[in-house]
């Protein structure tokens, strides 16, 4: 968040693209909220779509969910 949404995105883009943390739901999470916060509704909805799928939790799929359901 220091240096932005576009930083953010970029590590966290090369952490799946080197296979860390591609199991992860949280790390798609936080890649659709800083989509999300740069205006891009459509890489926003699918990686929160992959979110909701990794997601075992009940409360941390519906707060998925919901940003989901905010793009909409």
């Amino acid at each position: 968040m220091r240096d932005g949404p576009s930083a953010g995105i970029d590590l966290i883009s090369g952490l799946l693209a080197g296979g860390a943390l591609k199991e992860y739901h949280l790390t798609y999470a936080a890649r659709g909220e800083l989509y999300r916060r740069l205006g891009d509704s459509a890489l926003a909805r699918n990686d929160f779509k992959v979110a909701l799928q990794l997601a075992r939790q009940e409360p941390e799929r519906r707060l998925i969910e919901k940003r989901l359901a905010q793009l909409s």
